[in-house]
This record gives C-alpha cells, sequence and structure tokens, in this order.
C-alpha cells in the first residue's frame, strides 16, 4: 500500500521506518536538500569532514532510538561513545562522577564524592529526587523547575551547577519559564532509572550516519521537494497532485498548520490548529571550530560556565576530534542553549566570545593543558527555532488527527519528552503504528 511522510527529521525517518515494516510502500517528501531534519549532516568550507547542525547526545535511557539504530544494522557500541554520567566542567571547579554500582548506588555516590558542590548540596538534591519520586514524577502542572527547585529549597549553587545545566540542556528553556513536569520526566528516566539509563552516548560519527541515511534507503526519498498541497482523495489522501492511501505529518507545527488550514473542516479539526498555531520556539547555537593543530580536552564532553557580560554563552563544550578518533585534528563544539541573546549579538561577535570562553576556562584546568591552538576555521550555526519552549501547560497533541488515514510525527507531539531525539523517534514509531492499524483495519473491511 503507497503512504506518504512529510518531512525527513528523526520523526519522519522513524515513521517510514515504521511503515515500511509494516507492508507499505513509503514516499518521502523533504524541503531540504540533507534529510535529517534539525539533527542534520552540514558540510562546511574549511573542514575535511561533516558537521552536525547541532551537537546532540543521547542517554543509555533512549530505548526506542537504540533499538530502531539495531534494527536498520547500525551498531550503537561501535558509533556511540557510551560513559557512565560523567559531568566535569572545563575550568575543573566542578565535577559529578557516576561509578558502576547498581541503581541507586551509584548517584548516591556520585553526590557524595562531587566536587565543586558545598556541604549539604548532595542532600539537598537527594532530597527533590526523593520528593519527585513520591509524586510519582508528576509535580504539578502549572510549576515551572525554578518552582520546583526554590519549593525543595536547592541551594543557589547546586543549581548553578547542576540543576540549571541541565533544564537548559534537556529543555532548551531557562528554569524561570521550563515545565517542571517534563523536567521531572528526564530526572526520572536519567537518574532514578537502572544504572546504564543514566549512560551519556555521545555520536562518533556525524548524526546521519548513525541511522537516518539507513532508513532513507528504505524509501522513495525525495530531498529538496516540499510538499506543497494536501488534499483528501476518497479515503486517503493527495499530495501535490499523487495519490496515497495514508500520510504522516512529520513537519514542525507550524508547517504542519499550513497544510492543514487548506483541508475540509472536520470534528476536532479547529482545536488542532490552535494547538499547533499555539508554540512558541527556542533558539540553540553550535558554534564549531577547527584548530591549527591537535588538541584534547580531558573529557570529549565538558561543561561551561556562563558569563552574560561578557558574552560568554555556552554551556557545553565537546571535543569532536576525540570522539572521531582523528588524533592528529582538534576540533570543538560549543553548545548555547535558548540561544537568543547570543542571536541578538551578531554571528561574527558571538562565535568570537564563544572560543574566547573556551580558551579561558579550559587554561584553568587541573591537568594543565597546554594552550588552545589559533582556531583555523570556525562555522556557527543558529537554528532559531530548534525546539519548542517547554512551558508549563501547553497543549501538545498525540499522533490522532480528526481526519482518518492522517497521523502526526514530531518531538513537540505528546511524547511525555520535552524536544529531545528520543522523543522524536517514538513519536515516528507512534504515527506509523497508528496509521498501519488504519489502513490493515480498512484492508479487512473491504
Amino acid at each position: 500500500m503507497k503512504v506518504a511522510v512529510v518531512g525527513a527529521g528523526w520523526a519522519g525517518l522513524a515513521a517510514a521506518a515504521g511503515l515500511h515494516d509494516a507492508g507499505c510502500q513509503v514516499t518521502v517528501y523533504e524541503a531540504a536538500r540533507t534529510a535529517g531534519g534539525r539533527a542534520r549532516r552540514l558540510e562546511r568550507p574549511g573542514f575535511d569532514h561533516p558537521l552536525d547542525n547541532g551537537q546532540h547526545i543521547l542517554l543509555g535511557a533512549y530505548t526506542a532510538t537504540l533499538a530502531l539504530m539495531r534494527r536498520l544494522g547500525r551498531d550503537p557500541d561501535r558509533l556511540l561513545l557510551r560513559h557512565p554520567l560523567h559531568l566535569e566542567s572545563a575550568d575543573g571547579a566542578f565535577r559529578l562522577r557516576a561509578p558502576r554500582l547498581p541503581a541507586p548506588l551509584h548517584l548516591l555516590a556520585a553526590l557524595a564524592g562531587a566536587r565543586g558542590l558545598a556541604p549539604g548540596d548532595g542532600r539537598a538534591a537527594l532530597r527533590l529526587m526523593r520528593a519527585l519520586r513520591r509524586a510519582r514524577w508528576r509535580p504539578p502542572a502549572d510549576w515551572t523547575v525554578q518552582d520546583l527547585l526554590t519549593r525543595q529549597a536547592q541551594p543557589a549553587g547546586l543549581c548553578r551547577m547542576l540543576w540549571t545545566p541541565l533544564c537548559l540542556a534537556a529543555l532548551n528553556t531557562p528554569p524561570r519559564e521550563a515545565c517542571a513536569r517534563l523536567f521531572a520526566h528526564v530526572l526520572r528516566d536519567a537518574l532514578a532509572g537502572a544504572r546504564p539509563a543514566s549512560d551519556l552516548l555521545l555520536p562518533r560519527t556525524d548524526l546521519g550516519s548513525l541511522w537516518p541515511d539507513a532508513a532513507a534507503g528504505l524509501c522513495d526519498l525525495r530531498l529538496g521537494c516540499a510538499a506543497r498541497t494536501l488534499r483528501t482523495a476518497g479515503d486517503g489522501w493527495e499530495i501535490d497532485g499523487e495519490r496515497y492511501a495514508g500520510a504522516v505529518l512529520a513537519l514542525p507545527p507550524y508547517a504542519a498548520a499550513r497544510l492543514l488550514h487548506g483541508l475540509p473542516a472536520a470534528d476536532g479539526g479547529p482545536p488542532l490548529l490552535a494547538a499547533l498555531e499555539a508554540f512558541a520556539y527556542q533558539p540553540i547555537a553550535t558554534l564549531t571550530l577547527r584548530l591549527a593543530g591537535p588538541w584534547r580536552l580531558p573529557r570529549p564532553m565538558m561543561m561551561l560556565s556562563e558569563d552574560p557580560q561578557r558574552g560568554h554563552h555556552g554551556q557545553w563544550l565537546f571535543d569532536r576530534a576525540q570522539l572521531a578518533g582523528r588524533d592528529g585534528d582538534g576540533e570543538l563544539a560549543v553548545v548555547a542553549s535558548a540561544a537568543g541573546v547570543l542571536h541578538a549579538a551578531g554571528r561574527a561577535a558571538g562565535a568570537e566570545r564563544l572560543a574566547e570562553q573556551v580558551r579561558e576556562q579550559v587554561a584553568r584546568h587541573p591537568a594543565a593543558l597546554p594552550p588552545m591552538p589559533p582556531v583555523a576555521a570556525r562555522a556557527l550555526v543558529i537554528e532559531k527555532r530548534a525546539t519548542f519552549a517547554a512551558v508549563p501547560g501547553l497543549a501538545r497533541p498525540g499522533a490522532a488527527t480528526p481526519w482518518p488515514r492522517l497521523a502526526l510525527a514530531g518531538d513537540w507531539t505528546d511524547t511525555g519528552y520535552p524536544g529531545v531525539l528520543e522523543g522524536a523517534v517514538r513519536s515516528g514509531a507512534a504515527a506509523a503504528r497508528r496509521l498501519a492499524a488504519a489502513l490493515s483495519a480498512a484492508a479487512a473491511g473491504a
């Protein structure tokens, strides 16, 4: 049976793989020239190897993504560097390292042995985790992360060193605005589950090579081909004049709303459109630096301390050459979440300040690293609508729509996760199951 997926991001390709496995003939429409959406491969002058439009990490708790990789013949053990939870600042002032102990002993040991926390901070963190567990990881729906931290009397230093960086990394929304319930779900899966769930999984290759390239090979992928019209056609759908038995819209909410606006009215149609149009968005900036010579960080992923007064907005630092095993290279990536201020500052000035931030903070690390080599090339990518703003009370639609044989997919759908890769994969799988079930039921009744 012929079906369509509109959008070749992680959600759309996960949906395409699921529909292929259900026996469908899948056509995927993608406006860009490269698949992957907001987690795609980039080519940039001055760089010998592909870049990514954002430096993403995965967690051991990302079971759907890991299962999809294995299903597509992509070995997570080879393509992802797995480390027990280890958070360390670039200047060495903070370090939290989880040993290979059964849960929850790994977390207890990590907090007890953390460097840079004040006396009592570890107990305060455990108090927060116990309170969330008692609440079944469901704080009041209208709470922000800041509300949660304040009500649980979390010390300022602990918030600065741990909770705020985790909130920005996971939700891409500042604590004063971010949804406490979504943050609790992240803490539940990453810190309160089995010990391997908290492992950091860092890509050793570009994001397209993790699994999207393999998924694209299962379908008719039409790059540079935006879907411009969506119309009902009997029991199925017509996209730009081509007929399909069913379809999945795996687009950002604003793009999905544009296609849906032209459809005939259906029960639930106006509320869905209103929900799609209610989303707000947050930017993420990623600066990749190619250095003039080889240089290694103490860890492949490190934390940065922000100093907005100086334009130091970076929060995370990655040693891309170390991850890829390129011993003769020096290549770093700096990530700034909720990067609206950086975007407004101007690209050249913003990139220079981020490079300065890295240079200064790594120079203070006790490992006494040699000075960072000069920057030979740089690429600053700012995704203006990288994720939805994960605020309390946001109505997130599910995979179902009021129109038969039409499903939605995207990390913004109601996955229980914020706008992360695992949410995108889960949403695509859910949309594929829903559409395949509808097609199967229709075939059985024919």
